[in-house]
């Protein structure tokens, strides 16, 4: 199965890591410092021009990609329709 992470961005469920809320992940400096340095590197997609609500952490071809998207982390999960992310 296939997740819409809004605009034009797909990624496959099976390739996701962990979904989570951009206002309490990122309180931890070491969150931040993941993000940044993935940032750095290129892992980073935006997937909205908006103010983000949640990023998604993929492993896609042996590669780590960070989604940055609009939607909030309860939306994602309901549209996957999974009860593994998320601790649910």
């Amino acid at each position: 199965m296939y997740l819409h992470l809004g605009g034009e961005t797909v990624v496959r469920e099976d390739d996701i890591i962990g979904i989570f809320d951009m206002d309490t992940a990122t309180v931890s400096y070491k969150t931040r410092d993941f993000l940044s340095a993935a940032e750095k590197s290129g892992k980073v997609e935006n997937v909205t021009a908006e103010l983000p609500k949640s990023f998604v952490i993929c492993r896609e071809d042996n590669t780590e990609r960070i989604y940055i998207c609009q939607l909030a982390p309860v939306t994602l999960i309901k549209r996957s329709g999974k009860r593994g992310f998320g601790g649910r």
